[in-house]
């Protein structure tokens, strides 16, 4: 499946389709060789990519936060 898609330009589509029809949905994209990934698998992605050892202190993101706040 992957092989299929490494070789073509790909393009990111958000379709909203009727709850009784993900299932066939999914099965039609898996004999394009497509893959589906929902909102959740999304934030779950981008969330478990971030760094897990950030050297900030509260008090280092409470300045930054008032920084964006009261910045004129």
């Amino acid at each position: 499946m992957e092989a299929i898609l490494n070789d073509a330009v790909c393009e990111n589509v958000y379709v909203k389709i009727p709850q009784s029809d993900v299932d066939f949905f999914q099965i039609f994209a898996k004999k394009m060789g497509w893959w589906i990934e929902n909102k959740t698998d999304l934030l779950d992605k981008y969330i478990h990519s971030r760094p897990k050892n950030v050297d900030l202190t509260d008090d280092d993101i409470m300045a930054e936060v008032r920084a964006v706040r009261y910045a004129q």
